[in-house]
């Protein structure tokens, strides 16, 4: 049947879709933690070059603070990331089992396809 090919490989272009998609989160994930790194480095040689490593203190680095800031916020982007990731993740359990349904039910139809004919043949001769 060609309904069930045509499904069958919906599907698997939908699970293909949904695993580039987790993919992408992956490596934004793996992107911020390697800017937030950076950035702990950056405020870390600020804080050293001035010799102020309290946050509140009047002389403390502008460049430090805002580089806390964007670590900060970049942290906060990731943890967001992380859970869309799991929710992709269990889309994508859900999309490799319908693909899994499809292809079995296509296989089935395969199978019945191929036996129909031999049974035709010992029926009429």
């Amino acid at each position: 049947m060609k309904s069930r090919e045509n499904l069958v490989r919906l599907k698997q272009f939908q699970v293909g879709e949904k695993r580039r998609h987790l993919m992408q989160l992956d490596m934004m994930i793996a992107e911020f933690e390697r800017m937030a790194t950076e950035l702990e480095v950056q405020v870390a040689a600020e804080e050293k070059k001035s010799g102020i490593t309290d946050i509140n203190h009047f002389a403390y680095p502008t460049f430090a603070k805002a580089a806390r800031q964007r670590r900060d916020n970049l942290r906060a982007s990731q943890n967001d990331l992380l859970q869309q990731r799991a929710l992709a993740q269990s889309i994508l359990a859900e999309a490799e089992a319908e693909l899994s349904k499809a292809e079995m039910l296509e296989s089935r139809d395969t199978k019945a396809r191929e036996v129909e004919p031999v049974a035709r043949g010992v029926m009429i001769g």
